[in-house]
């Protein structure tokens, strides 16, 4: 597997890893056409699912939350990550449909690295996880 190369050039587990953890599966399937020429991306529908596949040891180079999910929030997801010692310093963007998000996540006791509101521009968010995983 060490010098396999794929046809379009890109070896295999070069691209940075993307973890997207949203309640709804229109935005995987959204988020997985824009960013796969690009990024690995890989999809978990609550922050349950998303704790067990980091557990696992799994290392994303940044995750991507909602705020609305199912059984356990993205503040509460977020704030476990920020309070573990091995995923405190991944950039975390928040993508959110949530109203008066500035105020939320400036009121959050945990740094977000970048927020962005639904809808949202794919050219705008694309800079913005270049600029977080550079």
């Amino acid at each position: 597997m060490k010098n396999l190369i794929l046809k379009n050039g890109i070896k295999p587990y070069t691209k940075k890893h993307i973890l997207l953890v949203d309640g709804g599966l229109n935005l995987g399937k959204l988020l997985n056409f824009i960013l796969a020429p690009e990024y690995r991306l890989t999809i978990k529908t609550s922050g349950i699912d998303a704790l067990s596949w980091l557990e696992n040891g799994n290392d994303p180079d940044l995750i991507i939350s909602s705020l609305r999910m199912p059984y356990f929030d993205g503040s509460a997801f977020i704030q476990n990550l920020k309070c573990s010692g091995f995923y405190r310093n991944t950039p975390i963007m928040v993508l959110s449909g949530e109203e008066n998000l500035e105020e939320k996540v400036k009121n959050m006791s945990f740094r977000i690295d970048s927020y962005m509101e639904k809808p949202f521009d794919p050219t705008v968010l694309k800079n913005q996880i270049s600029r977080l995983i550079a």
